[in-house]
């Protein structure tokens, strides 16, 4: 395997975290639990203020902090939104984060957010587009940069390539790094019909500096990325079959809707740290 994104960067796993939810902006800064990092959404704290700044200013005081994005819109037809780039870059300097991300998806037409996350076709044209805008996110932020796979529920037109090597060629030219969401290749790989861990084989594994655990919901002709369930067996067996081939990666369990208490979002958070603990063992 080629020398890794990570170690290029000088970027070490994490251990397990979690997301800091307005649901936890008063007792997670003060949690007397096992927990080594939070990740925030930058665009709850873009404008700073009031009880989400005391929160994440809490939260810095005692472990790292990554921002994942969901508004950079690096598939969009539009420019990037200069505004937005200058704020997130002040955003992930304050808190000093080693890496950020967002999705390689699209969220913004017609100068309108579209408030999700839509999947791009996996075509030459597509990547020709994206690479060039990663590019100017790394040089205007300033961090190493990762891009998520987002699930998506049906292929766009004009696909020439499969989902594994769009992600790679995006990846390899425009020189980032990989957030695999694992609950995301379980939701895709059965929803679209390939297997998972044949999917897992064909990324480019050194690439891979974080990871996302997430439940999902079933439904009868399809699963649908919820982040609002428990992580199933399923995905946890996928997450190991991942990390015997990475090694330690840090993971945060992500939970958006139908928060539970800080306490089950900590125990999912124990479980994955469980899991790397064995990695780390091999």
């Amino acid at each position: 395997m080629p020398v890794s994104y990570a170690r290029r960067h000088g970027l070490k796993p994490l251990g397990a975290g979690i997301g800091l939810r307005r649901e936890f902006y008063a007792r997670l800064p003060d949690t007397s639990r096992a927990l080594d990092w939070v990740e925030i959404v930058p665009e709850n704290f873009l404008t700073l203020g009031g009880r989400p700044q005391r929160a994440l200013d809490a939260c810095v005081e005692r472990w790292t902090v990554l921002p994942h994005g969901v508004a950079l819109n690096i598939g969009g037809p539009e420019p990037l939104d200069e505004d937005y780039l200058s704020r997130l870059k002040a955003l992930v300097e304050r808190v000093d984060a080693p890496f950020f991300s967002d999705h390689l998806c699209y969220s913004r037409l017609g100068g309108a957010y579209l408030h999700d996350l839509l999947p791009l076709p996996f075509s030459e044209e597509a990547v020709e587009h994206v690479v060039p805008r990663v590019r100017e996110v790394k040089e205007r932020v300033g961090r190493p940069f990762l891009l998520e796979n987002p699930s998506y529920y049906a292929r766009m037109p004009g696909g020439t390539l499969d989902e594994a090597a769009f992600l790679r060629h995006v990846a390899e030219e425009a020189d980032c790094g990989l957030l695999l969401d694992v609950n995301n290749v379980y939701v895709n790989a059965r929803n679209h019909g390939y297997e998972p861990r044949a999917f897992i084989d064909a990324l480019p594994l050194e690439r891979v500096v974080q990871i996302h655990l997430a439940g999902h919901e079933q439904r009868p002709d399809v699963l649908i990325d919820t982040h609002g369930a428990p992580v199933c067996d399923e995905v946890w067996s996928l997450y190991r079959y991942v990390l015997e081939r990475t090694g330690p990666v840090s993971t945060l369990m992500e939970w958006d809707q139908d928060i539970p208490s800080l306490e089950a979002v900590l125990d999912e958070a124990d479980r994955a740290r469980a899991v790397l603990a064995q990695a780390v063992a091999r």
